[in-house]
């Protein structure tokens, strides 16, 4: 019997019982467009991290922070050691280093004629903040971010100026705005203040960043930080290389670190973008081990119906066999009913996948689980657009995936058919 008649025929005993072999086919779609949809919203998800950290912690940056506290947070604090603005010279001295900044940062309240925002207050060199994130520390309004700005200067982030993109604007270029935050370590603590002019708007950024710019801070010239803050101590340098090769990124973390007594963590991007890959990777196999349980259910379904059908079948298959059709051939029938299955579900799956992976995307990049006002009350974090990412890999595993769990779970069914005796499955009532 030629492959064409086999599926001709197991074609046909499908469209005979459409109910059943819908409901095993929507199981196929359940469990592949779990695994399709989990897929593409991860591997998306990676893409817009590691696209913004790309963008926004550039390669040929270093991370300096006084034993993990600048950064993400850790042992800094009960070692004792600290670092200091001109710490920046010493760095500056190490070979494959073209320049680096001191950045200190509190956490105040910025007011203006139209209202007040929470923020986080960066005081930072203009210049050569410039140098190190030319493509993200550009102002939208007011011309280019001053070299050598004023004390007085205030450069806001877009979602400052702007902080629910409804055109209710906050300030302008050249508003006056006042600078409020806690000294805690005065006794009592008090609020310090001083008013400043708005200089610059920087053009909307998006997404998050680490040292980088972003759109809910508010930038001050170092000067005037330490002033204002009364202290030296910087939260985080910033060290930009010659370049981004593995060598000099190696050497140079191992300067900076033998320069400190190896009490300063420095953090490079090239590390956390691979921590990420590796982190994504383990999310992505974890994620689809969830997703293909239900699969395996709607395999052992395709099983339970191909049971049912041999039992309702098994005069005809008695016939077919008495007429001289071998039992090869009765095996690849029912074989075959399970691949149109599967290859239909499949289909189906990752098409509804797909879908369901940009409904969910559109969802979270628009904020409808209330991500965008947490993320603008937190002061560092924006909306992130999520697309989905559904690759010729994940379309054919899928594909594949589905095809074959159906014929795993049809083969003892099939086998069962294709040994019936002609003479007992007569006599089947």
């Amino acid at each position: 019997m030629k492959a064409s008649d086999i599926l001709s025929y197991s074609f046909s005993a499908i469209k005979l019982r459409k109910l059943r072999a819908g409901l095993t086919t929507l199981g196929v779609v359940i469990g592949i467009a779990a695994i399709v949809a989990l897929l593409s919203i991860t591997q998306g998800l990676q893409e817009t991290i590691t696209m913004q950290l790309q963008r926004r912690f550039a390669t040929d940056t270093l991370l300096v922070s006084a034993g993990g506290g600048g950064v993400f947070g850790g042992g800094g604090a009960s070692s004792g050691f600290k670092l200091f603005v001109n710490d920046t010279q010493t760095i500056n001295g190490i070979e494959d280093v073209e320049l680096s900044i001191a950045i200190i940062q509190r956490t105040g309240t910025v007011e203006f004629a139209a209202g007040a925002r929470n923020v986080t207050i960066i005081g930072v060199d203009f210049d050569d903040y410039a140098k190190i994130y030319p493509t993200t520390f550009v102002a939208e309004e007011g011309g280019e971010i001053p070299h050598n700005p004023a004390n007085d200067m205030i450069v806001v982030g877009k979602r400052v100026s702007d902080p629910w993109k409804n055109e209710t604007i906050l300030c302008n270029v050249n508003d006056t705005a006042k600078i409020i935050w806690l000294n805690a370590t005065a006794r009592p603590p008090k609020y310090e203040n001083y008013t400043g002019n708005v200089t610059a708007v920087l053009q909307e950024i998006g997404g998050f960043s680490i040292g980088g710019p972003s759109d809910f801070n508010v930038y001050i010239p170092i000067s005037q930080a330490q002033n204002f803050f009364g202290t030296d101590e910087c939260e985080l340098i910033i060290v930009k290389l010659t370049n981004d090769d593995k060598t000099t990124i190696d050497n140079v973390s191992k300067a900076i670190k033998a320069v400190f007594g190896d009490q300063a963590l420095v953090t490079s991007a090239t590390a956390v973008l691979n921590t990420l890959s590796s982190v994504f990777s383990v999310i992505e196999l974890f994620l689809a081990g969830i997703a293909a349980i239900s699969l395996l259910v709607a395999g052992i379904g395709i099983m339970n119906i191909m049971i049912v059908s041999l039992m309702e079948r098994t005069r005809e298959i008695g016939i077919l066999k008495a007429l001289g059709m071998k039992s090869r051939t009765v095996l690849l029938i029912f074989l075959g009913e399970s691949v149109i299955i599967g290859l239909l579900g499949a289909v189906i799956g990752v098409a509804s996948g797909w879908g369901l992976a940009n409904v969910v995307a559109i969802a979270l990049s628009g904020g409808g689980f209330g991500l965008r006002n947490q993320a603008s009350q937190a002061g560092g974090f924006g909306a992130m657009a999520i697309n989905p990412v559904l690759t010729p890999t994940v379309t054919m595993l899928a594909l594949t995936f589905g095809v074959g769990v159906s014929v795993i779970f049809a083969l003892y069914p099939a086998w069962r058919a294709s040994k019936l005796k002609p003479v007992e499955a007569l006599r089947y009532e």
